[in-house]
């Protein structure tokens, strides 16, 4: 009866070592997942001046942060001194709605990278930002 006690005993410990380490995973876990929201929250975007963009076809690539989860690039093009277009090269995912392209859209139309991101996306928006700014830098 001693002898199936203490395997009791150890059999509750043992689960108890699991679960600490399961939890203490996790919580890293999440705080690594915090910081590289924190991150992608604080992209700056203001190092560029649309009203010196030079005409031409320019890429930009973002390395997405510190897990490069958004890593993505771009291809922009500049005409008679305004950007014209914006194509995805690599990264981009649309979740099949245009909401990409309708972010690059609005780009396009308020000349200006301070535009409404996409609901829902705004960190994944702000990557896709971040990509055409270093495109753009290359165009000034």
């Amino acid at each position: 009866m001693k002898e199936r006690g203490k395997r009791k005993m150890i059999g509750w410990i043992i689960a108890l070592v699991v679960l600490a380490v399961l939890a203490a995973l996790g919580g890293k876990g999440w705080w690594l997942l915090s910081r590289e929201h924190e991150e992608a929250r604080n992209v700056p975007l203001d190092g560029v001046d649309f009203s010196k963009l030079k005409d031409g076809t320019y890429t930009g690539e973002y390395e997405g942060g510190m897990y490069q989860w958004r890593k993505n690039s771009v291809k922009v093009t500049v005409t008679g001194g305004k950007l014209a277009k914006i194509d995805a090269l690599a990264g981009v995912q649309d979740q099949g709605n245009g909401s990409t392209q309708k972010l690059y859209d609005r780009v396009i139309q308020a000349q200006s990278l301070q535009v409404d991101t996409i609901s829902g996306a705004t960190l994944t928006a702000n990557a896709y930002l971040k990509a055409v700014e270093i495109a753009l830098a290359k165009a000034q």
